[in-house]
C-alpha cells in the first residue's frame, strides 16, 4: 500500500500521427494548465461562505442580514410545518419557548420568504383543521360493534309461516 502511494502514476493519452518531443511537452503543459485552474478553481469554492438552506439555527438566520420575522405555533406536533416548510424552501429557525405550560414554539424566518412562508402555514393549517374532523369522526369498527350489541338485544322469531296468497 505504501509502495503505491509513493509510486503514483499518470496516464495520458495523446493522439497524434508522429510522436515527438514537442506533442509530449505540449500534452504535459495542457494536463498542468488543467491541474492549476481546478486546484484554483476549488480554492475559490473553499474560500466563498457556504449560505446554510431550509432549518437552521437562529444565529445563521440572522447573520445573513435579510431580516427575520417570526410566527408562534402552539401545537406540539412541528414536524408537520417543518415537511410542508421545506417542501416550500423556506429557510426557518424553530426555537422552543418552554415558560408556558404547554411549550409554544416561535418559528423565525427571512422576510423575503414571507409569501412562501404564508403559503406553507395555509398548507399547514389545513392539514390540521383535516386532522381535527377526522379524529371527531367515529370509527366503523366502533359503529359496527355498536350495531351488533343493537342485535343482540333484539328478539328474532325465527319461525317459518308458509301462507299462500290467492
Amino acid at each position: 500500500m505504501q509502495e503505491e502511494v509513493e509510486n503514483r502514476t499518470l496516464t495520458l493519452i495523446v493522439s497524434g500521427t508522429k510522436f515527438t518531443g514537442r506533442l509530449f511537452k505540449a500534452a504535459i503543459s495542457k494536463y498542468m494548465a488543467h491541474r492549476r485552474e481546478k486546484k484554483l478553481e476549488k480554492q475559490r469554492s473553499r474560500d466563498s461562505p457556504v449560505i446554510p438552506k431550509g432549518k437552521q439555527t437562529v444565529k445563521q438566520l440572522i447573520g445573513q442580514n435579510q431580516g427575520v420575522s417570526n410566527i408562534e405555533i402552539n401545537d406540539p406536533s412541528i414536524r408537520d410545518f417543518e415537511r410542508i416548510a421545506r417542501k416550500y424552501g423556506v429557510d426557518y429557525a424553530v426555537k422552543k419557548d418552554r415558560s408556558a405550560s404547554p411549550p409554544k414554539y416561535l418559528i423565525f424566518f427571512k422576510a423575503r420568504d414571507a409569501d412562501a412562508l404564508t403559503a406553507a402555514f395555509t398548507e399547514y393549517t389545513g392539514k390540521k383543521v383535516k386532522k381535527a374532523e377526522k379524529t371527531e369522526r367515529p370509527s366503523v369498527l366502533a359503529k359496527l360493534a355498536q350495531f351488533k350489541e343493537l342485535l343482540k338485544n333484539t328478539v328474532v322469531d325465527r319461525s317459518r309461516r308458509k301462507e299462500l296468497e290467492r
